[in-house]
């Protein structure tokens, strides 16, 4: 039997205390034809001398070094031009995959395809997030659970505005680092946007769901994230980013009435990260007047969650 060849991108930065590990997941999958790409983006410490040390015996493994940062985008992008795979599976420099990962999402796509024709099918893996203080998160795939794989421009209204529709599961999002799909899906997109510097992957994914794009899970969890706290997951960056990504999709936003919501929305999280309160009960204020449905339903069906969530980090 002939496997297609996988292409496993890692983008690494400033991560040598954990580069190591990723690529030991990479190298360590039991899919038999592979190639592995790192793109070491222009680090400043030993990032690359740590790659350079665990692939030298590897006749799969290659290390590709930027001379300038180009944001993870940028460096999943260099790993698409680089790669020769029929699919592409990433990882972050952060995270460690377990052996049947690449051959379980392999699996879920083709039996997909079969199933309903689709081509366009980006298929998430379930895992688990581990933070220093010894609380863990699940993070269930989007399209694990549930007879019908979320699809199309309804995904989009999720990502962009939290619309959700009865009978899909959403899971954890669409995080690039728990992602597999065949190459001709990234070739459809043009790739990532260089251009952002955070939820990059979500903007990949309302971009694939406008296009018709199925996705799907694995239920099996097979990859662990190691929480970090780098400055570019600062809330700046993160308000930055998200109007980045509502204002590309304004056209889209404005043709299902939901622009300004989903503009003000990341005003809300912001000063609730930054836990100014006044400012907070204001944007508040002005979102239920002028969406006295949504915003209610949306703060009640994220928030209670969201401040579980920050008590067991210990942010709270």
């Amino acid at each position: 039997m002939t496997h297609a060849l996988v292409t496993i991108g890692v983008a690494c930065y400033n991560a040598e205390d954990t580069i190591r590990r990723a690529v030991r997941g990479a190298m360590s999958q039991d899919w038999p034809a592979l190639e592995i790409i790192v793109v070491d983006d222009a680090s400043t410490d030993a990032s690359a001398a740590a790659v350079e040390a665990e692939i030298e015996d590897s006749p799969v493994a290659r290390l590709v070094r930027h001379r300038e940062n180009k944001g993870p985008a940028g460096a999943r992008n260099t790993i698409l031009e680089q790669a020769r795979g029929a699919f592409v599976a990433f990882m972050d420099d952060d995270d460690e995959s377990f052996p049947g990962r690449v051959s379980s999402q392999i699996a879920a796509i083709e039996a997909h395809e079969s199933r309903t024709g689709a081509s366009l099918i980006a298929c998430f893996v379930s895992g688990r997030r581990v933070y220093d203080n010894g609380y863990t998160l699940d993070l269930p795939a989007i399209g694990s659970r549930g007879a019908e794989a979320p699809n199309g421009g309804a995904v989009a209204d999720y990502l962009l505005f939290n619309r959700r529709r009865s009978g899909w599961f959403y899971g954890s999002g669409t995080p690039t680092c728990s992602l597999l799909a065949r190459r001709a899906v990234f070739d459809a997109l043009g790739g990532f946007d260089a251009g952002m510097r955070r939820v990059e992957d979500a903007e990949f994914a309302v971009r694939l769901a406008l296009k018709g794009g199925h996705f799907i899970g694995t239920r099996d969890s097979l990859f662990v994230q190691h929480a970090t706290n780098a400055h570019d997951k600062s809330a700046e960056r993160e308000l930055e980013a998200q109007t980045y990504l509502v204002e590309k999709h304004k056209t889209y936003l404005q043709s299902v009435g939901r622009y300004e919501y989903a503009k003000r929305w990341p005003r809300l999280r912001y000063w609730h990260f930054k836990r100014d309160y006044r400012r907070f009960l204001a944007e508040w204020v002005g979102l239920v007047i002028r969406y006295p449905l949504t915003a209610p339903a949306h703060l009640l069906s994220t928030g209670p969650r969201r401040l579980v969530h920050e008590r067991r980090m210990g942010r709270r």
